[in-house]
């Protein structure tokens, strides 16, 4: 009797490790975080909430120099390798993403260290971040892209539905982090997704899609809910 010893992947190789200078779109730019041009900025626009500090292992920061030692240290690394984000509309910089846990041979890579200044939350140039790395990691040949935060940290999941991660549950006290215990919830969407995800993100991106005032004619979620595979029972409806 054959023994099912898992699907054959074929005509795969292992994907090259990101590094892009930069990634830009139509709301939205990302280039590799450098202290000298974005530490500045970054600091004043996250100066406006202390609260997007809550479930990351670092900060806030007191003062600008501090910050800008951090954004240092995080700048010269490659895994995590990473970004700052500015939305065109304002031409600031607000954000920060990056690239972790790369591991090319099993064609898997997670997106984290994502921190929204409140300016670029709820905005097309934040969705549009999301949007182009994930384009470069599936078009680079990834196999599986994967986002984890922390399972109290309830607008993390809602963002990683909307932008078309499927749930796949629960890691128990998967670590401490300032001094509290973490749970982390898992997500993930693998290239075979991509395709149906691509149409959802430039469907929601056309400016056809929002009305005079900006608002958005049909949401991601809407898009992005038929690529599911699990959804997060955490989560209304």
């Amino acid at each position: 009797m054959a023994r099912d010893l898992g699907e054959p992947v074929e005509g795969w190789s292992p994907p090259p490790v990101p590094g892009p200078e930069r990634m830009a779109g139509r709301y939205a730019e990302l280039k590799r975080l450098d202290a000298d041009r974005h530490a500045a900025e970054l600091f004043r626009a996250n100066s406006a909430d202390d609260a997007i500090w809550d479930f990351l292992p670092y900060g806030p920061f007191a003062a600008e120099d501090e910050y800008r030692v951090w954004v240092a240290e995080m700048a010269g690394g490659s895994d995590p390798a990473f970004y700052a984000i500015r939305d065109f509309a304002s031409g600031r910089w607000a954000g920060v993403a990056s690239w972790l846990r790369i591991a090319p041979l099993a064609g898997s890579i997670e997106v984290g260290h994502i921190n929204f200044a409140p300016e670029l939350q709820r905005t097309r140039a934040g969705t549009e971040a999301m949007f182009l790395m994930m384009r470069w990691v599936f078009e680079a040949g990834y196999r599986r892209y994967e986002w984890k935060c922390n399972a109290l940290n309830a607008g993390s999941r809602r963002a990683a539905e909307r932008l078309g991660f499927s749930y796949e549950g629960v890691f128990r006290q998967a670590a401490v982090v300032k001094g509290r215990n973490r749970d982390t919830a898992w997500f993930a969407c693998i290239d075979r997704e991509w395709p149906a995800l691509k149409a959802a993100y430039e469907s929601w991106l056309d400016p056809a899609n929002f009305d005079g005032q900006g608002r958005q004619r049909r949401s991601l979620a809407d898009l992005t809910a038929p690529i599911l595979a699990a959804r997060d029972p955490a989560l209304p409806g």
